[in-house]
């Protein structure tokens, strides 16, 4: 294992064990509930927008290692961002998992998200990763609720 590929895992350990922005945020702009049934992972997301901007993402739920981590470096990364860049972020970190294997080097403004890029490698695993992305795409839609299904 390289040394970045470490560094990756010791982010996504950290993120999974001791997730950044998690609970409730009191009168959210946008919400949605996402709900992976193949490994359970169930979150509640919650975003202030104001103007273009999200300027607040937080969290609540239960899910595996890999799903908590990437719900809280989404979170980190979405917040102070226009929801134009925020969507360009998600096709970027699901493009990064599900697309053509020639295209596994993460594009650099993925930034700490590409610690996650290793999740390709375990299809079963690219839902929990993708969870809260669903999740957010939805509650930007005005949609109640994501699923991986």
């Amino acid at each position: 294992m390289g040394e970045l590929d470490e560094l990756y895992q010791e982010m996504v350990l950290d993120h999974g064990k001791r997730p950044r922005n998690r609970g409730r945020l009191e009168e959210p702009s946008a919400r949605a509930e996402g709900y992976n049934p193949l490994c359970g992972d169930r979150l509640t997301l919650y975003l202030k927008i104001e103007g273009d901007v999200v300027t607040d993402a937080r969290f609540e739920g239960s899910g595996c290692a890999i799903s908590t981590a990437s719900t809280s470096l989404m979170t980190e990364a979405v917040k102070g961002k226009p929801v134009s860049e925020v969507d360009r972020l998600f096709r970027l970190f699901h493009d990064m998992l599900t697309g053509p294997e020639e295209a596994a080097e993460p594009p650099e403004e993925l930034g700490k998200l590409a610690a996650l890029a290793g999740v390709r490698k375990f299809p079963i695993r690219v839902k929990c990763a993708t969870l809260p992305w669903h999740t957010l795409k939805a509650a930007l839609a005005g949609e109640r609720v994501a699923s991986t299904e």
